[in-house]
């Protein structure tokens, strides 16, 4: 038997990057994917190659009434991944506009605290389950030219355990991944014109384990902390990445 066998596992961001990771990880285990992401139509034809057990809805995370008719349609769910994230080009505080500030907050912390909000009725009433946030290493420590990043995803972490005191008596547990350096487009493609990609400013030469991660080991830390196997775990911080946080290894 599959660790998710008719559990329905929602899933925001969901068809790039560790978004797409995620879904394909718990497909693959039994459970019925909710394809949720501002694009239906790219959600429907990722629904429609994995073929069975897999629905989108349209989600704008940032949209209340978008968070209410998504989860509306997905029916009872028993997994939350709070996942889709925004990243913003480089600027020093001064420099940033405050539409920049409010979309980063809107999307990475917002977008979280609405999923939480109307997720846990409909988890409280399955009897309980998970809620898995996605944050950062740069939720972590402080990082120039990224205020508005850093700010939400440390702003995160207070929610999430908020979320896991206030819910833990209602069977529903609420912890954070915070990933390092990892292979997707967020991080391997320029966010704006004329700045280099985020990872090449992140040479993995010096971390414990001297690479980038890969959304595939992410989504082997999401699926433990939803499962059963993690069933005592809540309002916990899994750091995931090579040892970044941790300052240069010895060389070899």
């Amino acid at each position: 038997m599959a660790r998710f066998d008719g559990r329905t596992v929602f899933v925001t961001g969901a068809t790039s990057g560790m978004g797409a990771s995620h879904v394909r990880g718990f497909h693959a285990e039994g459970a019925r994917v909710v394809i949720a992401a501002r694009n239906l139509e790219a959600g429907e034809a990722f629904a429609a190659e994995l073929g069975s057990r897999a629905v989108a809805v349209r989600l704008d995370v940032t949209s209340e009434a978008d968070w209410v008719a998504a989860l509306e349609a997905a029916g009872p769910i028993s997994v939350l991944v709070n996942n889709a994230g925004a990243q913003h080009a480089a600027a020093l505080i001064e420099d940033t506009a405050l539409q920049v500030w409010e979309r980063t907050l809107s999307v990475n912390l917002t977008g979280q605290f609405l999923g939480i909000k109307h997720a846990a009725p409909a988890l409280r009433k399955a009897g309980g389950g998970s809620i898995v946030n996605i944050a950062s290493t740069m939720g972590n420590v402080g990082q120039a030219y990224y205020a508005p990043y850093v700010a939400s995803k440390w702003a995160l972490r207070g929610l999430t355990r908020t979320a896991a005191l206030e819910l833990g008596r209602d069977g529903i547990r609420v912890n954070s991944i915070h990933p390092g350096v990892v292979a997707t487009p967020l991080i391997t493609e320029p966010v704006a014109d004329g700045q280099p990609a985020i990872g090449d400013l992140y040479s993995p030469a010096p971390f414990a384990v001297p690479r980038l991660g890969t959304p595939e080991e992410v989504t082997a830390l999401v699926l433990h902390l939803a499962s059963d196997e993690g069933s005592f775990a809540t309002g916990a911080e899994y750091v995931l990445d090579g040892g970044l946080l941790l300052g240069p290894a010895l060389a070899a």
